[in-house]
């Protein structure tokens, strides 16, 4: 499955238009707070200039990229996290999700009204941020006070060790803090999984701008800052696909902000992508960065993992310089890889495996 990107921020500062974009599909995305009822999911290729150079060179009939999953969440609002508007319901699905990607509105518009009747980029990203550490503050207290009792026995180490961490955490979010913040042991981990913090999740920030005057001045420490004009990207994305690019460059831009966007996420989660290519087909796949060539065989097929003898791997570039895999094993550029290879960015990957 592929990893999620829970889409948040309040009531009319974009979200659906961006998730409009984003997926080409048409959630509605009218001037009122709550639109947005059920969340709307949709998958996105990432863009890859890499995958289309090596398709260029085999010739396959099928040219398959990574994808992400973006995941539209109705508005917050201040005392969402006691259940204000429809919090309960969209912090479980925001929990849900593997990263954060937060709309904060800077645009100015008069037919669009802000809940708060200003437009105060910094003030929504706090009220934000407090409700998802209040959200957070009361899974830890509840956790905290089961810890506290099964630690006063003194008979649990685990529930004394536990009780450390769950404190740290507190302190932190009492402080005005995010879990992402803090480091933990690899112990330590398992317990603030178990949690599903919304604030221990990688964050970004799509500052909603509407014109390039108007472009983004903010540099938050916490999160990656990526500043897009959602309504001009949705009449991008409302082009045939192959006018789009055309219409960017008449824009001045080097790349589309859901270009932009897009790859921001992927480097969110700390992604890499490797590839396959071949008559059949050209592909990219996706896995963490720093997994070892086992692990990426598996993405492939569960078995191969298992099965996983060794690897034969070339550079994106090398194999198109190359003009085929056959050029580049005459010119010695494959190499043979064993299990304990990293993958990196921009492999080209044969696997041998025992079925």
């Amino acid at each position: 499955m592929p990893l999620s990107i829970g889409i948040v921020g309040l009531p009319n500062v974009g979200k659906s238009t961006l998730f409009i974009a984003l997926t080409k599909k048409q959630a509605e995305a009218a001037n009122y707070p709550f639109c947005t009822i059920e969340p709307n999911v949709g998958l996105v290729k990432v863009p890859d200039v890499r995958l289309d150079a090596l398709a260029q060179i085999s010739k396959p009939e099928k040219i398959i990229p990574t994808v992400i999953e973006f995941v539209d969440i109705a508005g917050l609002v201040k005392g969402a996290s006691t259940g204000e508007g429809l919090g309960n319901q969209f912090l479980s699905l925001i929990r849900e999700c593997d990263a954060i990607c937060e709309v904060v509105r800077q645009f100015e518009d008069t037919n669009i009204i802000h809940v708060s009747n200003k437009i105060d980029p910094d003030s929504d990203r706090e009220t934000i941020h407090l409700e998802l550490a209040l959200a957070d503050l009361a899974t830890v207290d509840k956790r905290l006070k089961k810890v506290i009792s099964e630690a006063k026995s003194g008979a649990s180490k685990e529930a004394l060790k536990a009780r450390e961490v769950l404190e740290k955490i507190k302190t932190e979010l009492e402080a005005g803090g995010a879990v992402r913040n803090l480091d933990f042991s690899e112990d330590d981990l398992f317990l603030v999984k178990s949690l599903s913090l919304i604030t221990a999740k990688p964050l970004m920030y799509v500052l909603n701008v509407n014109d390039k005057d108007n472009e983004a001045t903010h540099n938050w420490p916490d999160g990656l800052v990526v500043d897009i004009d959602a309504k001009l990207e949705a009449e991008i994305a409302s082009l045939p696909e192959e006018e789009q690019a055309d219409y960017v460059k008449e824009l001045g831009l080097k790349e589309s902000g859901l270009d932009r966007l897009i790859k921001a996420g992927y480097e969110l989660l700390g992604l890499i992508t490797f590839f396959t290519t071949g008559s059949d087909e050209t592909r990219a796949w996706t896995v963490k960065k720093n997994s070892k060539a086992p692990v990426a065989a598996g993405v492939i097929h569960t078995d191969f993992l298992k099965g996983f003898i060794r690897a034969e791997v070339i550079n994106w570039e090398k194999f198109v310089e190359a003009g085929s895999e056959v050029e580049a094993r005459a010119k010695g550029l494959m190499r043979t890889e064993g299990k304990d290879y990293e993958i990196k960015d921009g492999d080209v990957c044969n696997f041998l495996v025992n079925r």
